[in-house]
C-alpha cells in the first residue's frame, strides 16, 4: 500500500513509543532521586528520536501514491497526538513528584529538580513547536503538490477538450461543404425543372396552334367552296 521506508519508520516509531509509554506510566512513578532523573532524560531523548522518525515518515508521504496518501497522513497525525499526550503525562508525573519532594522536606533538592524539570519541559515544548512547524510545512508542501497535480490534470483535460473542439470544427466545415454542394445540385435541378416546364408549355402552345390552324382550315375551306346549282331539264311535248 505505502512505501517500504514508511512502514519501517512506522514500526520503529511504535517500538519507541511503547518503550516511552511504559517508562512514563509504569517505571517513573516507582522510582525517585537520580533514577527518576535518568528515566526522565531517557524519555526526553526517546521523544526526540520519535520526532525524528515522524519527520522521516512525513517526508515519505510526498512519495506515496495519491489513493493511500490521506490514510497515511491521518496515521502520522495520530502519532503526533500520541507524542503530545505522552509529553503532558510526563509533565504531570514530574509535577506530582515535585509536590511529594516538597512535602517530605527535601525542599532544596526538589527545587533543583523542579528547575531542571521546567527547563526540560521548556526544551520539550520547543521541540514540539518545531515539530508542529515541520508538520505545517509538510502540509503546505502536500497542498502545493496536490495543487500541481490538479493543475496538470486540468491542463490535460483542456487539451483533450481543445482536440475535441477542433475535430468538431473540422466536421462542421465538412458538413458546410456538403451542404453547399447539395445546394448547388438542388439549384441545378430546379433550373432543369423550370427549363423542362417552359419547353413543355411551348410544346403545348405549338400543338394548340397547330390544332387551331387545322380546325380553322378545315372549317373555312369547306364554307368557301361554291354550292352546285341544279340543271333545268326542258322536255318537248309532241
Amino acid at each position: 500500500m505505502s512505501s517500504e521506508r514508511f512502514e519501517t519508520c512506522e514500526e520503529e516509531f511504535k517500538n519507541v513509543y511503547d518503550d516511552l509509554k511504559t517508562a512514563v506510566e509504569e517505571r517513573l512513578p516507582r522510582v525517585s532521586g537520580e533514577e527518576r532523573k535518568r528515566i526522565i532524560r531517557d524519555v526526553e531523548r526517546g521523544m526526540e528520536d520519535a520526532s525524528v522518525v515522524l519527520q522521516e515518515m512525513e517526508s515519505e508521504l510526498r512519495k506515496a501514491p495519491s489513493p493511500y496518501k490521506s490514510q497515511m497522513i491521518s496515521r502520522v497525525r495520530n502519532y503526533h497526538k500520541d507524542v503530545d499526550q505522552l509529553s503532558r503525562d510526563l509533565r504531570k508525573v514530574n509535577s506530582s513528584f515535585s509536590g511529594r519532594d516538597e512535602f517530605s522536606g527535601t525542599s532544596r533538592s526538589s527545587a533543583l529538580d523542579q528547575m531542571e524539570t521546567t527547563q526540560r519541559a521548556k526544551l520539550l515544548q520547543g521541540t514540539q513547536a518545531l515539530q508542529r512547524g515541520s508538520e505545517s510545512i509538510a502540509r503546505s508542501q502536500r497542498i502545493a503538490a496536490e495543487t500541481d497535480e490538479i493543475a496538470v490534470d486540468t491542463i490535460s483535460e483542456l487539451g483533450t477538450q481543445r482536440e475535441s473542439l477542433l475535430r468538431t470544427k473540422d466536421r462542421l466545415v465538412e458538413t458546410d461543404q456538403q451542404l453547399s454542394k447539395s445546394r448547388r445540385i438542388l439549384n441545378s435541378m430546379a433550373r432543369r425543372i423550370m427549363t423542362n416546364k417552359m419547353i413543355l408549355v411551348v410544346v403545348i402552345l405549338v400543338e394548340l396552334g397547330i390544332l387551331g390552324g387545322v380546325v380553322y382550315w378545315k372549317f373555312f375551306s369547306e364554307n368557301s367552296k361554291p354550292t352546285p346549282t341544279p340543271h333545268t331539264v326542258t322536255t318537248t311535248h309532241t
